[in-house]
């Protein structure tokens, strides 16, 4: 039997209902880590730092679909709530249209810049032009990645989070098997991994594209849209937590890059290269949950329903916590095999990432309670608080520590940054949701 929106949730039917969007987002991030392991071993660690020069660059201006998908999905679940089908389905369209548009002028703007920044990043050389290769393709593919971001949102919106599934798990295994023929078989390095990543990102920005065009069954469909360049704003405004999360995280990926580049060379961003490819995957865990429980809670505070709200924060920050012990234990257990596949060629450089792994890794049993209180505040509509959370957690506190703590420690300050900013933030959070407790409600 299918969850609805409207429905009483369990612990069970909660984490249920989140799961697709959840495998969503660990496929999603899987574009990058499937990329890193095949350049890393066919290509060389050269070639892998030059993806993960590029690829935060990519990241900061791609995730525009993320605030368009997580805060116009907010606002139309919560029109849905309120029983205005009708005006959701326009303004969805109206969302879609303005995507398009944000790919195509970010694009440009991605494909003109791109030299610079690499300067900037101390790159030269051959580091330069393999950048250049890897860069240029995606910016190419960067309006369906935008597309992509934000389909994700409002599949689960319209209460279809398992298409959402389908849609990015065909994209990851496009996204595979073309690493698998471009980079292993072909020997294309760089230009392979960037093409195989472009392929699947397109493949799921199109078929959302036909879905919500032809669908009979759909809550969402495209439609005439609705030119409201106030809701259009309050969205972006909305999602505006999930943007500046994305922009400080590529920024924060930047910082790191910068201070390895310093102390350890390319093989100091090829090792935090490995560490962000498990990252991606552990908090695209949170994400997903976030992302899948969000209309949820924005269709329960439409219909004022505040015992159930109530209800819904409580299961979900118990869920997230178990999710951060397991993440934890698990990291521990696969983190020399992991390092070994990606890295075993070169001694040393497992080695630096191991270390800096094990150290990272405290941080998971952190980060789920501030991506989550962020998410919870966007499905509220309350943007500012959301974005508030995610500018200290992210842009505050991670590039704060991450430029200080090495002053002492050295390269173990650069990996125990996270930590130190993680449970700053978890104090941010749990303050804010305590604040605003009467407001809401819950």
């Amino acid at each position: 039997m299918a969850i609805k929106l409207s429905d009483s949730f369990t612990y069970g039917r909660l984490a249920l209902f989140a799961v697709p969007s959840i495998v969503m987002m660990v496929f999603a991030s899987i574009y990058s880590v499937v990329d890193g392991l095949f350049v890393s071993n066919f290509a060389g660690k050269d070639a892998l730092a030059a993806v993960n020069l590029v690829f935060p660059l990519v990241t900061a201006l791609g995730c525009i679909g993320y605030m368009l998908g997580t805060g116009g999905a907010a606002l139309v679940a919560k029109i849905m709530g309120e029983g205005d089908g009708k005006r959701a389905n326009r303004l969805f369209t109206f969302i879609f249209l303005s995507a398009v548009v944000f790919g195509i002028v970010l694009s440009l703007m991605g494909s003109a810049f791109m030299r610079p920044f690499l300067g900037l990043m101390g790159a030269d050389g051959e580091l330069v032009d393999l950048s250049i290769q890897y860069g240029q393709i995606l910016f190419f593919a960067l309006p369906f990645f935008i597309l992509q971001n934000v389909f994700q949102s409002f599949f689960v919106a319209a209460e279809k989070p398992h298409i959402g599934l389908v849609v990015i798990v065909a994209g990851g295994l496009v996204n595979i098997v073309l690493d698998y023929v471009f980079i292993g078989v072909f020997g294309w390095g760089v230009v392979g991994a960037a093409l195989a990543t472009a392929a699947g990102q397109i493949l799921a920005a199109v078929i959302p594209i036909m879905y919500f065009a032809t669908s009979k069954t759909s809550r969402l469909r495209l439609t005439k849209p609705v030119f409201e360049l106030r809701s259009l704003g309050k969205a972006c405004l909305n999602g505006s937590s999930e943007l500046m999360t994305e922009i400080a995280a590529s920024v924060v990926a930047m910082l790191y890059n910068f201070q390895l580049m310093g102390l350890a060379g390319a093989d100091g961003v090829a090792a935090y290269g490995v560490i962000m490819y498990v990252n991606f995957v552990f908090t695209a865990i949170f994400f997903g949950f976030s992302m899948g429980t969000g209309p949820i809670v924005s269709y329960n505070y439409g219909a004022g329903r505040h015992l159930e709200l109530k209800g819904l924060l409580k299961k979900s920050l118990v869920i997230v916590g178990i999710f951060g012990v397991a993440m934890f234990g698990l990291s521990h257990l696969v983190a020399t095999p992991l390092v070994n596949l990606f890295v075993g060629y070169d001694a040393s450089l497992a080695e630096m990432t191991l270390h800096g792994f094990r150290i990272y890794s405290v941080a998971f049993l952190l980060m789920g309670f501030s991506i989550y209180g962020s998410a919870f505040f966007t499905a509220l509509n309350n943007g500012p608080v959301s974005a508030l959370i995610s500018f200290v957690r992210t842009l505050v506190l991670e590039t704060s520590t991450v430029m200080l703590l090495p002053i002492w420690f050295g390269i173990d300050g650069v990996w125990s940054a996270i930590i130190v900013a993680e449970s700053c933030a978890l104090l941010l959070t749990a303050g804010l949701l305590v604040a605003f407790r009467r407001k809401y409600y819950y």
